[in-house]
């Protein structure tokens, strides 16, 4: 059956790539973006099953006024994709208040108030699917790019909390962990602290690790979004990016010794022997 879904930052980036995989296959999207105007061919092409909306998703009254316009436009709401952030880039000594509270409000907040919007309606009529875009750096980090890093985390950490809380209503809740892909983030939709020169070899460093890294095609991960919300047991968490897993498998090992490795401290912290 066709879906209807719900997908924020659907402009360009993961956001279109998703909005165009849902289309090709007969599926209805509310597109909204800050600048609907990059989605007019897609209304072009697909006329009345692509509803653009325009909505700054850190404007909660907007948010709501959105979701309740899709939702009484196409009847009901099948998936929400909470797409909408970027990328804060700068050493954390170097971050600006109103640039950490930017990026909180769109990655984070952006996410929390679609989500509350959208429940509601997934609860009344007994299930759906809520995915947020979240990422590989929701799970590791990186260094300069602490800001990005804690929204990401704490959007993980909603999440995780939010799964067990609708489970019991049908509703059905992913966490997509993108790793390198070949988008925009670094580029103009990205954010610079401004930079400090006690961390120029630091920046220079993360550069070269990731210069000429194989970057994923976003098209492919429209399509693989579909495998997603058209499984029936979906994952609660999935990496985006086949190099991902290894890689996490070493972060996690490297954790577990730590915390092993001072086992016997954490047992003095609360008065007992290991």
């Amino acid at each position: 059956m066709a879906k209807t879904w719900f997908i924020t930052g659907s402009s360009r980036g993961f956001g279109r790539r998703f909005v165009e995989a849902a289309l090709s296959r007969g599926d209805r999207v509310a597109a909204t973006a800050r600048d609907t105007a990059a989605l007019a061919d897609l209304v072009t092409a697909y006329g009345d099953a692509v509803l653009p909306i325009t909505l700054d998703v850190t404007d909660r009254g907007a948010v709501l006024a959105a979701v309740e316009r899709a939702h009484t436009h196409f009847g009901r709401l099948d998936v929400v994709v909470n797409n909408a952030g970027y990328a804060l880039f700068g050493a954390v000594e170097e971050l600006g208040e109103e640039q950490i509270r930017d990026q909180f409000e769109t990655n984070f907040f952006g996410a929390l108030w679609v989500t509350q919007a959208a429940l509601p309606f997934l609860r009344a009529q007994g299930g759906g699917h809520i995915v947020q875009i979240s990422s590989f750096g929701g799970v590791t980090t990186w260094p300069n790019m602490g800001g990005y890093h804690a929204s990401k985390w704490a959007l993980e950490g909603l999440t995780d909390t939010l799964a067990r809380e609708v489970a019991g209503f049908g509703v059905k809740v992913t966490l997509v962990e993108p790793n390198n892909f070949a988008t925009d983030a670094a580029g103009s939709s990205g954010v610079h602290a401004r930079p400090l020169p006690a961390y120029d070899g630091v920046r220079a460093a993360v550069t070269a690790a990731f210069s000429g890294a194989p970057a994923g095609d976003p098209a492919a991960a429209g399509r693989a979004l579909l495998e997603i919300v058209d499984a029936e047991n979906p994952p609660q968490r999935v990496f985006f990016g086949a190099s991902s897993l290894q890689a996490i498998a070493q972060v996690y090992a490297e954790r577990l010794k730590t915390w092993e490795d001072w086992a016997d401290v954490s047992a003095l912290a609360e008065g007992s022997q290991r």
